[in-house]
């Protein structure tokens, strides 16, 4: 008599038999898998796209295919690792691929990856990867550049109200401007040996070069006194109530002071010209008693001293600090440090702001 074959013996079913089953258990362990991304969709996608690999949603074109974020993701590791070769499948190669399946069998998955049209020759190594990824990045901070440019080119022409005001702050800087342009010509320096002497306990603590500290406190209470009146020069610092003025000027007094040394660096000599007639190397500033605040004004010397600000730029610069001191920043000069990159180079904007 013949024997039927047993339904116990997985040998004995029909090969289609066998894969459904296998389906059917995969199933039943994964019944809930989330799509892989539901972010950015490009453009030219339609809103519901499917990966042709796995059904999910896609997301772009990747490898020369439309596929979701998993595939993607699955058919770079496979090539990147070189793992196909150690892939295996417990139903002869024939698996469905799908979003419920696809993690059941990495064979089957790679093999639907490559019979769509998937590029194994477009994965790029990490090497390749950190390059094509810096070179997106290049072209991308260029092409902002470019945009910022073309803004600026294109920016509207102040009115005739705001020409008077741009003019009321030059000319209240220029009047306040000890030396005004003529400081190269009129600035001292400051002998070298003063600044290098042993350094003196302050009674807060600090130490200071005396004969250095001596030099600079000559010289600040006429600094002072220049950045209050070019203050007062302004309408709109003078129309505030008497105690707000008074919070704006402790805000800015010393950032307004730092700019105008900052403006005056000569990158020749490496030195700051204070208050417009006295020319310090860095150490002398520093040892003079503004430590590593001298090494901020410094940097911020070097930095303007690319862009030969005439007066009107510096002047706005000022008023701008002024005015914006009321929000913070303790008066800094460290505040004047926000610097940020526009076109080729860097563009000017104060740190509090």
């Amino acid at each position: 008599m013949e024997q039927k074959p047993s339904t116990l013996d997985p040998l004995s079913e029909p090969e289609d038999t066998r894969w459904l089953d296998g389906k059917r258990k995969r199933k039943s362990s994964q019944c809930l898998v989330k799509s892989s991304m539901s972010g950015y969709i490009p453009s030219y996608l339609d809103k519901d796209e499917q990966c042709v690999v796995c059904g999910d949603k896609a997301t772009g074109y990747h490898y020369r295919c439309i596929t979701c974020e998993g595939c993607k993701g699955f058919f770079r590791r496979t090539i990147q690792k070189n793992l196909h070769p150690t892939y295996s499948c417990k139903y002869d190669g024939c698996c469905v691929i799908d979003k419920i399946t696809r993690n059941q069998c990495q064979l089957c998955r790679f093999k639907k990856c490559i019979s769509v049209g998937m590029a194994m020759d477009l994965v790029l190594d990490d090497s390749k990867r950190v390059a094509k990824r810096k070179l997106i990045e290049e072209n991308r901070e260029r092409r902002r550049k470019e945009e910022m440019i073309k803004s600026l080119q294109h920016r509207p022409n102040p009115s005739a109200e705001e020409w008077e005001l741009i003019h009321v702050v030059t000319e209240a800087h220029r009047s306040t401007n000890a030396q005004g342009s003529h400081w190269k010509q009129k600035r001292k320096f400051l002998p070298e040996d003063i600044g290098q002497s042993p350094m003196a306990s302050m009674p807060d603590g600090d130490k200071v070069d005396l004969e250095a500290f001596s030099e600079f406190t000559k010289i600040i209470t006429p600094a002072i006194t220049r950045v209050v009146d070019f203050a007062k020069k302004l309408p709109m610092f003078s129309e505030l109530p008497c105690e707000d003025q008074i919070i704006l000027l402790k805000g800015c007094c010393m950032e307004i002071m730092s700019l105008r040394a900052a403006v005056r660096y000569d990158p020749e000599s490496e030195t700051l010209t204070l208050s417009g007639e006295m020319a310090v190397k860095r150490e002398q500033l520093k040892n003079g008693g503004l430590g590593v605040v001298s090494d901020a004004i410094f940097d911020l010397g070097k930095s303007l001293s690319a862009f030969n600000l005439d007066d009107t730029e510096v002047a706005l610069l000022q008023a701008v600090l002024l005015m914006s001191s009321g929000r913070g920043g303790g008066g800094h000069p460290t505040g004047l440090l926000g610097v940020g990159e526009i076109g080729g180079g860097s563009t000017l904007v104060p740190g509090n702001h």
